[in-house]
């Protein structure tokens, strides 16, 4: 981890901070190697970031003092990222990549080729997403936990969810075959939105663009949605 993340929870009001996690505590022997004196990043959830004298570290707890946290969270992306359930183990690794990359907003959505069972995934569990959405943030230096929701039924999502979404942002259908190459570093605030493994089905497809969005691709290679998720936000923004 580039940052170690608080909670607010983990400060006293002696402005120190205790962490006592199996996580973290291992991270600061194994990967940090720290030994107490030792001066290292940290941030507090949904705030600031700096630097921390390590005062104390043993098997239970690690205490943190001289906290100076005088760091803004780095800017996020202007975007709400709409993304078809992926495979369970692809979504823990795209939840983190987008999370570092700066996306705040997340919907998971189900479409026709997404598997049903994906929904009873334990990688869906709350517990298990904000662990993700941690290790995203830690990577990217980031203190600001983006806020996921879950979309299991796709027409009442497009009927009744996404105009709301498109009110004053523009939508982004990413999806192989459409006419317009992807734009690049754009700032204006968008809605995009990325299928499954083996794309939208037309019906759907038809159900976006009418809705408003734009279609958009990214040539002819056809790639896994962690791939093309990174590849969109980082030529888009």
């Amino acid at each position: 981890m580039n940052l170690i993340l608080l909670d607010p929870a983990d400060l006293d009001a002696d402005g120190q901070a205790r962490v006592s996690d199996p996580r973290r505590l291992r991270h600061l022997r194994e990967v940090h190697r720290a030994t107490p004196g030792d001066s290292l990043t940290v941030g507090v959830r949904d705030g600031r970031w700096g630097t921390a004298r390590l005062a104390t570290l043993d098997a239970h707890a690690a205490l943190f003092a001289e906290l100076a946290l005088d760091q803004p969270p780095p800017p996020p992306l202007p975007v709400h990222l709409v993304l078809a359930l992926p495979r369970p183990r692809m979504l823990a690794r795209t939840l983190e990549h987008v999370t570092a990359l700066g996306v705040k907003r997340i919907t998971l959505l189900h479409t026709r080729r997404v598997e049903k069972s994906y929904w009873q995934s334990p990688e869906l569990a709350p517990t298990k997403i904000h662990d993700h959405l941690v290790l995203g943030l830690e990577q990217a230096r980031d203190t600001v936990l983006p806020t996921v929701t879950c979309e299991p039924r796709f027409k009442p999502f497009i009927e009744d969810r996404l105009p709301g979404l498109l009110a004053g942002r523009q939508g982004l259908l990413a999806h192989p075959g459409m006419d317009e190459p992807c734009p690049r570093g754009i700032d204006q605030a968008s809605v995009l939105l990325i299928g499954p493994e083996g794309g939208f089905i037309p019906y759907e497809v038809e159900c976006l663009l009418a809705a408003g969005c734009r279609g958009i691709h990214l040539g002819e290679r056809i790639l896994r949605v962690e791939t093309a998720v990174t590849a969109l936000l980082a030529r888009l923004f």
